[in-house]
């Protein structure tokens, strides 16, 4: 390739609700990029106008849809000394939003990509929520469907990090639910919507708490749900075993008392329940 036609990859942040929030550099580089790249090509023109900039280059919709196919067509465009925006609906493109693709293409093919850093509902709902923002994760959108949702929490059961989740409102309650059932009603959390728009709003309390909350006022927009991790003065397995086992020897059922264990905790209630077995099968007491 040569380098001396080489162009650009960029990708803009852009406001999470208050178009105040664009950066000079994301309004530079919408007015001055030979390709915008954008989610939904009319929220991109809607965003223009009220930041006052005029859009000169060519504006495509990529999405989720055709972003495989139209990734090598930008990166081309950008190889060939071209200017390539891509932004998505809100926020930072590749994180729950498509651009992923076009930066893999990018730099599998070796044309530059850089970023106009700006909003992020990720980090704003996590510094709102009041949970430890030292270690995180982002886990996106939880699964639609109830089983592949229970698994899914099941198998973070143990993440000692804060969690950050995106969810559609209608299925905030239930995923709520879901979440208290995975890892205990107590567990902290917030319930942040509408970030930097006029009705923002941040819930904080226990999971059980939220999904009743949930449950009672539907609420709407745009939602991320932030939970604390596992407990830092969480059982090992080996103590939360023994704990099961003694309450099986006072007359509780062992599903009963993993079930419960395991949610007091944060331990996975499978992993938790095998050990069980095992110990029993070693000499243990417990019974299903």
């Amino acid at each position: 390739m040569d380098e001396t036609t080489t162009g650009l990859v960029l990708l803009g942040a852009t406001p999470i609700g208050n178009p105040g929030d664009a950066s000079p550099r994301l309004r530079e580089a919408l007015a001055s990029a030979d390709v915008v790249a954008a989610e939904d090509t009319r929220r991109l023109r809607d965003l223009a106008t009220r930041l006052g900039v005029e859009v000169h280059g060519r504006v495509v919709a990529v999405h989720d849809h055709n972003e495989g196919e139209r990734a090598a067509d930008l990166v081309a465009h950008a190889a060939d000394g071209g200017t390539v925006l891509v932004v998505s609906d809100a926020g930072m493109p590749t994180v729950s939003d498509p651009g992923y693709r076009v930066v893999s293409e990018a730099i599998a093919a070796g044309v530059p990509v850089s970023v106009l850093p700006g909003p992020s509902a990720v980090l704003t709902a996590l510094a709102l929520s009041g949970l430890p923002t030292d270690r995180f994760c982002f886990e996106g959108f939880p699964p639609r469907k109830a089983g592949e949702r229970a698994r899914t929490f099941e198998a973070l059961a143990g993440e000692p990090r804060t969690m950050v989740f995106f969810e559609a409102p209608h299925r905030l309650a239930d995923t709520l639910e879901a979440m208290a059932d995975a890892w205990g009603a107590d567990r902290a959390a917030s319930v942040s919507r509408e970030l930097t728009k006029t009705y923002e709003e941040t819930r904080r309390g226990g999971l059980g708490e939220l999904a009743a909350w949930a449950g009672d006022e539907n609420p709407r927009g745009e939602i991320v749900i932030t939970v604390s991790g596992r407990p830092a003065e969480a059982l090992d397995q080996e103590s939360a075993v023994d704990e099961v086992l003694a309450r099986v020897r006072t007359g509780e059922r062992a599903k009963d008392a993993v079930a419960d264990v395991a949610s007091a905790t944060g331990l996975s209630r499978r992993d938790l329940y095998n050990a069980v077995l095992r110990a029993r099968g070693s000499g243990g007491d417990a019974t299903a």
